[in-house]
């Protein structure tokens, strides 16, 4: 007898159905959910800073991007700091709507440290490159975590 797989679409009458197989990326399916709850720690982390300690930034907010106070970017990042811990949590049950929320996330968490980057360039680069990888994971290989 072969050892053919059978997906539930191409089972045979009688034959039990089988789950597809996963590959090796819902490791790093996993990998982008725990990465994710990182980055909302990290980020609630840059935006309690923010919003405790001005003079912890040697640029002023007249130096950043956008002109805005360093309170309104600590609300900002710890917002997204909380978002992003939460959908990092559904990403690892394998909810598809948290797999969608973190995507938007992530894009929007590179958008606001591209905005940051005066500020704190190599944290906020090094946040936009994990947010890459997150955003590729999700997008391309999520669906193997419903399974």
């Amino acid at each position: 007898m072969s050892d053919t797989r059978y997906t539930n679409s191409d089972t045979p009458a009688g034959a039990e159905p089988r789950a597809p197989e996963r590959t090796g990326w819902t490791g790093w399916i996993t990998f982008a959910g725990a990465m994710m709850i990182l980055l909302g720690i990290f980020q609630a982390i840059t935006g309690l800073v923010a919003l405790f300690n001005d003079d912890y930034y040697h640029v002023r907010p007249n130096g950043m991007v956008l002109h805005v106070d360093y309170t309104v970017w600590g609300i900002v990042h710890l917002l997204i700091g909380v978002t992003v811990f939460l959908a990092g949590l559904g990403v690892l049950t394998g909810n598809t709507l948290a797999r969608g929320i973190g995507v938007v996330l992530a894009m929007l968490s590179a958008v606001v440290n591209m905005t940051y980057v005066a500020a704190q360039p190599a944290w906020a680069l090094t946040i936009v490159a994990v947010d890459v990888f997150v955003i590729y994971a999700l997008v391309v290989h999520g669906a193997e975590m419903r399974e």
